[in-house]
C-alpha cells in the first residue's frame, strides 16, 4: 500500500506527497497532461520538442542543471503520446532548490530564438538518427499510419515527420506552452524524506502565484472500429526480414486492458511464453520475437514483432504466427499458466515501486488518469482476471479483420 497526501492549489496546481523517513532524498516530480495526440496534425513533434526546450531556459533562471547539480541533485524527463513527465531527485534539505526551479519554468520559458534554434537542432538530428538512418528506424511511423486513420496516435512522439519540427517558429513555441504547460494542466508529485506541510507551504510560495491557464478540453477524433485486415510489405537495407503486425486493444481504464496485458504476457512475456518456446526454440523461425502493448491511455495497439532467422520464409513465419493465435483463440488458457503471467505481474509492479522516484512517477501517472489510489488497486484487477476472459478478450482481439501487418524484408 503506498500512502499519499494530497491537495489542490488555487490555480489548479494538483500536489500530491508520499512521506518516507526511510531515505534521506527527495523526489520532485512534474507531469503534465500533454503529450503528442494534443498537437495540431501539421505541426507534429512539439511535445517532444519542449522536453528539451525546458532545460533551455526559463524566465529567471538561465540554466536549470547547474543550480540543481549544486544542489547534489539529478533530473531527466521524457516525452509519450500522452503526458510530459519531468523528474528530479535530490537531498530532502535541499528541495526548495526544486521548487524553485520547476515553478519558474511553469511560470514562463525564456523564449529565445537562440534556445529554440539550438533545441530544434539537438531534435532534428535525433529524428535522423534514430528514425531516418537506423534500420528499422521508420517501422513505427509506417505501422501507425497503417493502424490509425483519425487518432492522433498515427503519429510518433517525434513527430510525423521532420519538416514540422525544422519549420517550427518562435510563436508556435509560445502558443503551444501558454495552452498546455499551465497549473490547472500540470501534477505536482513530492516524495520522499518530507513532511506534507511543508510541501504545502513550498508549493503555496513558489506555484501558487502561476496564473491559471485556459481550461483544456481534449476532443480528440475517435478512430473508428476496423473492418478490414491491412497489410504492407517493406524493402529495405536492413540485416535481416522482420515481421509486425498489431491489434486494436481497449483503453487504458477499460477491463479488457488489464486482460490483454496478462495475454501479452502469455504470449511474449520472456523466454517461457508461448511464442519464444514455440517459434524461437522449438521451429526455429524467428531468432527473436516480442508481444507487448504500450500502455496507452486511449485505445491502443497490442504489437507481436519479430526477427525471423535468414533463410526462413516470411509466409512460414507469418502461418506459425497465426498458429499460435488460433491456440489462444480456440483453448483455454490453463489455471496454472494464468496463475503464472499474474505472479509475475504483481512481481514486476512491486519491483517498480521499490524507489522513491518510480512511486512518485506512478502516482503522477494515476492521478493523471484521474484516481491516484488506482496504484494501489491495480494489482487486484489482474488478480481477478479469470481464463474465460483472456478467450473472450483473445477472440476479440485477434480477429484477423482488426489486425494491421508489415512485412520488413532484407534486400540481401
Amino acid at each position: 500500500m503506498i500512502h499519499y497526501n494530497k491537495f489542490v492549489l488555487d490555480n489548479g496546481l494538483r500536489v500530491l506527497v508520499h512521506e518516507d523517513v526511510s531515505t534521506p532524498m527527495a523526489v520532485v516530480n512534474v507531469m503534465y497532461d500533454v503529450g503528442a495526440r494534443d498537437e495540431d496534425p501539421n505541426k507534429t513533434g512539439f511535445a517532444h520538442l519542449f522536453e528539451h526546450l525546458m532545460f533551455g531556459g526559463s524566465i529567471n533562471i538561465k540554466d536549470y542543471d547547474e543550480p540543481l547539480q549544486r544542489a547534489g541533485g539529478e533530473n531527466n524527463a521524457y516525452t509519450t503520446n500522452d503526458l510530459t513527465n519531468y523528474y528530479c531527485q535530490l537531498p530532502a534539505q535541499n528541495i526548495e532548490t526544486a521548487f524553485w526551479l520547476e515553478s519558474d519554468r511553469m511560470l514562463s520559458l525564456a523564449f529565445s530564438k537562440k534556445s529554440l534554434d539550438v533545441q530544434r537542432k539537438v531534435v532534428c538530428e535525433e529524428f535522423k538518427e534514430h528514425y531516418i538512418n537506423q534500420p528499422y528506424g521508420d517501422v513505427w511511423h509506417k505501422m501507425r499510419e497503417l493502424a490509425y486513420t483519425v487518432h492522433p496516435y498515427r503519429w510518433m512522439t517525434i513527430g510525423k515527420e521532420l519538416s514540422h519540427v525544422e519549420n517550427v517558429q518562435l510563436d508556435d513555441v509560445k502558443h503551444f506552452f501558454f495552452k498546455h504547460y499551465r497549473p490547472n494542466n500540470a501534477i505536482l508529485v513530492v516524495a520522499g524524506n518530507v513532511k506534507t506541510e511543508e510541501v504545502k507551504r513550498l508549493a503555496e510560495k513558489w506555484f501558487g502565484s502561476i496564473p491559471i491557464g485556459e481550461t483544456y478540453n481534449r476532443l480528440l477524433p475517435q478512430e473508428p472500429l476496423q473492418t478490414a485486415a491491412k497489410k504492407r510489405e517493406v524493402t529495405a537495407d536492413v540485416p535481416l526480414d522482420a515481421f509486425y503486425k498489431t491489434w486494436h486493444m481497449p483503453s487504458r481504464l477499460d477491463a479488457g486492458y488489464y486482460v490483454t496485458e496478462l495475454i501479452t504476457e502469455v504470449l511474449g512475456g520472456g523466454a517461457s511464453s508461448r511464442l519464444y518456446q514455440s517459434l524461437v526454440k522449438e521451429k526455429q523461425l524467428f531468432s527473436s520475437i516480442d508481444c507487448y502493448q504500450f500502455g496507452s491511455i486511449d485505445a491502443g495497439l497490442v504489437t507481436i514483432e519479430g526477427k525471423l532467422v535468414k533463410g526462413v520464409k516470411m509466409d512460414a513465419a507469418e502461418t506459425a504466427v497465426k498458429e499460435e493465435l488460433n491456440k489462444i483463440k480456440s483453448d483455454a488458457v490453463g489455471d496454472h499458466e494464468l496463475q503464472k503471467v499474474k505472479n509475475k505481474t504483481e512481481s514486476i509492479i512491486t519491483f517498480e515501486d521499490m524507489t522513491i522516484m518510480s512511486r512518485a512517477g506512478s502516482l503522477a501517472n494515476y492521478e493523471l488518469l484521474g484516481n491516484a489510489n488506482l496504484m494501489n488497486e491495480e494489482m487486484g484487477r489482474y488478480q481477478a482476471i479469470t481464463t474465460e476472459d483472456i478467450l473472450k478478450y483473445s477472440k476479440e482481439i485477434f480477429a484477423e479483420n482488426n489486425s494491421n501487418t508489415l512485412l520488413y524484408h532484407s534486400k540481401n
